[in-house]
């Protein structure tokens, strides 16, 4: 079932809609220090594993910038479709990486025609999942709020379950639980007071804060 719904373009637009949601609702907001108006200064992205033909602000990552003179911040509001800063579409790195039976030879052939990815990298975003995120201060203030816990070892098969309720990781509810829980909120005692100058950028003015950087793996590139 993964397969086709990394290929329904319908998943892709939900999660732009989401992404714009959350770009009115920060810019509604405007900037917290000045008071001025927020510009539009997007990321431009080029994803990976989506389906062919999609609109061109899929290859955007929504951004704004403070219009007044002086304020030179920006705002990055969390995003449901991009995970960091990698080049696969967050969707892609969850589904395959939730796969209980792992990486197997046939499973990989068929990634490898469908979206193009390699055995290393899916075997770097389950070591990512199960190792950098869970031990990354972020989870070990949200896992608290799950009882019984989530089982780290099965990151993050185990954690779509508690939002969708099912095993399955190619069901529309278990991919979009991101919209849902505390990661894409973001968490403002972890980013307040940090600011970044690149995409992941928090936005951390008078207290607020939207987006909370995903740890990476030591050695691992930024960009899978």
């Amino acid at each position: 079932m993964y397969r086709e719904l990394l290929r329904d373009a319908r998943f892709y637009e939900f999660e732009l809609k989401v992404d714009r949601d959350r770009l009115a609702e920060a810019r509604a907001e405007g900037c917290a220090s000045c008071g001025g108006v927020l510009h539009a200064a997007d990321f431009p992205r080029k994803p990976r594993g989506g389906p062919v033909a999609l609109g061109e602000d899929h290859d955007k990552r929504f951004s704004l910038c403070f219009a007044r003179e002086g304020c030179r911040g920006r705002c990055t509001p969390p995003s449901l479709r991009f995970l960091g800063r990698r080049v696969y579409l967050g969707a892609i790195v969850v589904v395959v990486a939730a796969m209980r039976q792992g990486a197997t030879p046939a499973r990989m052939r068929r990634l490898r025609e469908l979206l193009g990815v390699s055995r290393r990298t899916v075997e770097r975003w389950r070591a990512w999942w199960r190792e950098t995120f869970a031990e990354s201060p972020f989870w070990r203030i949200v896992s608290a709020a799950f009882m019984p816990p989530v089982e780290t070892r099965l990151l993050p098969a185990s954690l779509l379950e508690r939002f969708s309720g099912t095993t399955n990781p190619g069901s529309w509810g278990s991919c979009a639980f991101s919209a849902r829980s505390p990661a894409a909120r973001g968490s403002r005692s972890l980013a307040e007071g940090r600011r970044r100058s690149a995409e992941d950028a928090p936005r951390s003015t008078a207290g607020r804060s939207f987006t909370v950087r995903a740890p990476l793996m030591p050695g691992a590139r930024c960009d899978e």
